[in-house]
């Protein structure tokens, strides 16, 4: 290369010099821990053979009992067919406050055990009394309520709404209709068993209180009557037809597209 080129070149630019690191602590290096190889963090595989799964809720995947999937098949199919005003009727119950105002009055005619019986009737024996009247009870079974309701003996008729078969009680709200007695609908056989002392109990009805008892059993058949009695709502409305989410949908969309379609017709004939 000529001298004059090499004169003419410029030398290149130094490099920025950057500040030195702090000085560091004298201790600094001692602190640092030493990692102990058997406990050291590795990622876990969950391969076939190695680290065990973690928990997951599976209940979509179990496999349940055959009672347990009859149950549950029944109760939404009788959510999707229409069931006719007779059956329907028993899913209007009577409300919470009804209920416990009916449960109070019924823990006080609760029948007497065999041993309770026993007691009074010895009891009965030893003071030499004439008096030979059994105390006010509840009176149940579906043959004996029957008899009572036919006979007008009964004051207020109690039924369950899931007794199975449903034909055993079907007829009964009919025919406390037309006897003119007042009737109610509670929820749970077993609940209304154990007013009873039973396990279950398909009916039950009061046919006579104690005096200081009467008039709480007027105000109580005053309710049940306006609520079942007298209600023709009851009887004449038709349960189920409840669809699924999915058939929801598809009704939403189809009844969309028929009123765009019925939209797009009254717009062109104007």
């Amino acid at each position: 290369m000529p001298k004059k080129e090499l004169a003419g070149k410029k030398p290149a630019a130094a490099k920025k010099k950057l500040p030195q690191a702090p000085i560091a602590a004298p201790g600094a290096a001692a602190k640092q821990v030493k990692k102990n190889p058997l406990l050291e963090k590795k990622a876990r595989s969950f391969r076939i053979g190695a680290a065990i799964q973690p928990k997951r809720n599976l209940t979509r995947f179990v496999k349940w009992p055959q009672y347990i999937r009859l149950q549950r098949q029944k109760r939404i199919l009788m959510q999707r067919v229409k069931v006719p005003p007779s059956i329907a009727q028993f899913s209007h119950t009577c409300d919470k406050s009804q209920f416990q105002q009916l449960a109070r009055l019924c823990k006080k005619l609760a029948p007497e055990t065999k041993a309770d019986k026993k007691q009074r009737l010895k009891d009965m024996a030893g003071a030499k009394s004439t008096d030979t009247k059994a105390p006010a009870v509840l009176k149940f079974g579906i043959n004996h309520v029957t008899e009572l309701v036919e006979s007008k003996k009964a004051r207020l008729v109690v039924i369950a709404h899931d007794v199975d078969p449903i034909e055993l009680v079907v007829w009964l709200p009919a025919l406390c209709r037309k006897k003119d007695i007042p009737y109610c609908v509670v929820k749970s056989k077993s609940r209304l068993g154990q007013l009873v002392g039973q396990k279950t109990c398909t009916a039950a009805c009061i046919v006579n209180v104690a005096k200081e008892d009467g008039k709480d059993l007027d105000v109580l058949c005053e309710s049940m009557k306006a609520a079942f009695n007298d209600n023709k709502e009851v009887s004449r409305k038709w349960g189920g037809g409840i669809v699924g989410n999915k058939s929801m949908h598809v009704q939403k969309r189809r009844q969309a597209a028929l009123e765009k379609e019925l939209a797009k017709k009254t717009g062109l004939m104007m």
